[in-house]
């Protein structure tokens, strides 16, 4: 089964010029909703053109997914997988994969608990040729998130001939008892070219009051994730600190962009392990840019270093923690500030939250950024999701193609 690409004309009366070095070409993958589950979490690795498993000309982007109940807050199911070999004109079905399954689990005495992945991220490893998808596990307790539980960073690798991921193992990690509850779920990697994975991931001991962040420097042998070790440990002292991280390498240096419950975070480092003190990100003119308690990520061209983040201000005080639209801007690399000026409107806002996002670069023409409309409304009735489907929202899993006027050729 194919699914039809639905493209829209980006005309959105809060779009300001459009940005020198691309176009925005808005798309759709599949919609669709039943009232009862959504998809959520798309994020997309591309498998380069004549590299193993793709004897195509053109990339093969392979877009994980999964869904979850409205029931719930963060009831998960098995990881699902869509694939385009046409550059996103048209997708195939989602088609669920039974090692990611929820499995028995057994913890503290208790034997009847459940485990899976969530949060996953595929990235081409370019040094072994696999594509890599890594996030973190996630325990159920008579189908809730379980208050106490351990986390870990979970990863599996692609099989493109069969479509399907290896059975997913955890990241071993220092006997430390802070790294208990440690997992790199939503995070942005850099892969060094001799193969060393800069994974962030956020951890936190049982009775530590917030979540820091660090930076993992890992070997991958096209078969298993080895830690080697791990740089500065970053957190503020505000509610839960420092977590969903995700880190972009551009010009020579290494950026640090991290969620807080109060305001989204900055840092920078020259080497990947030691980063700056972490600053709130502002606009260029001071002001604070309004983004909170929602993850950010990286986009990276050759001429420029962009963010793109939701935030408050922007007509959206009727969606959760006002997670839509999806903004793209610039960053000043110097003053780490997002030039506001340069802000457009990515992905239109329809009621549904857009926080959950993905970023995959895909050639060097186009980089994508991939993210599903989360059917559950604001509180205190979130199970109910009349509101959003008022606003138009219909569970769309869109993929914003930023296509580059230029070759984009990121410093790696």
């Amino acid at each position: 089964m194919r699914l039809s690409l639905l493209a829209c004309l980006v005309i959105l009366p809060s779009l300001r010029a459009a940005d020198p070095l691309y176009e925005i070409d808005l798309t759709v993958a599949t919609r669709g909703f039943d009232g009862k589950s959504c998809w959520v979490h798309a994020r997309a690795g591309a498998i380069p053109p004549q590299a193993p498993g793709n004897p195509s000309p053109l990339p093969l982007s392979v877009m994980t997914l999964q869904k979850l109940e409205l029931s719930g807050s963060d009831v998960f199911h098995a990881l699902n997988t869509m694939r385009s070999a046409d550059l996103g004109q048209t997708w195939s079905a989602p088609v669920e994969h039974g090692s990611f399954a929820r499995q028995l689990f057994s913890w503290g005495g208790r034997d009847d608990l459940e485990i899976t992945v969530c949060d996953y991220w595929p990235k081409w490893h370019a040094a072994s040729g696999k594509l890599l998808g890594i996030g973190h596990t996630v325990v159920y307790e008579n189908n809730a998130v379980a208050k106490v539980r351990p986390r870990g960073s979970a990863y599996a690798v692609y099989d493109p001939a069969a479509n399907a991921w290896s059975p997913w193992q955890t990241l071993a990690m220092p006997d430390d008892p802070k790294f208990k509850d440690a997992g790199a779920g939503c995070v942005q990697r850099v892969d060094l070219e001799d193969g060393t994975v800069l994974l962030p991931i956020y951890f936190k001991g049982r009775e530590d009051a917030a979540y820091s962040t660090t930076v993992l420097r890992c070997a991958f042998d096209g078969e298993t994730l080895r830690y080697l070790g791990h740089g500065d440990e970053l957190s503020v002292p505000v509610k839960r600190g420092l977590y969903e991280p995700s880190l972009i390498r551009w010009g020579g240096r290494f950026f640090l962009t991290l969620r807080n419950d109060d305001h989204g975070y900055v840092s920078v480092s020259d080497d990947g392990q030691r980063f700056s003190e972490p600053v709130a990100w502002c606009f260029d003119d001071g002001e604070d840019l309004g983004n909170y308690n929602t993850q950010q990520h990286w986009v990276a061209h050759r001429d420029a270093l962009f963010l793109v983040y939701t935030r408050r201000g922007a007509n959206n005080d009727h969606v959760m923690r006002h997670r839509a639209p999806l903004f793209i801007a610039r960053v000043d690399p110097e003053t780490l500030r997002v030039v506001r000026a340069s802000e457009q409107v990515l992905v239109p806002e329809h009621g549904a939250r857009l926080g959950n996002f993905g970023v995959t670069e895909v050639s060097a023409d186009e980089t994508w950024v991939t993210v599903t409309e989360w059917m559950q409304a604001p509180g205190p009735n979130y199970h109910d999701p009349a509101p959003l489907v008022a606003r138009g929202a219909d569970n769309r899993v869109w993929v914003a193609k930023l296509k580059w006027a230029v070759p984009n050729d990121p410093l790696r």
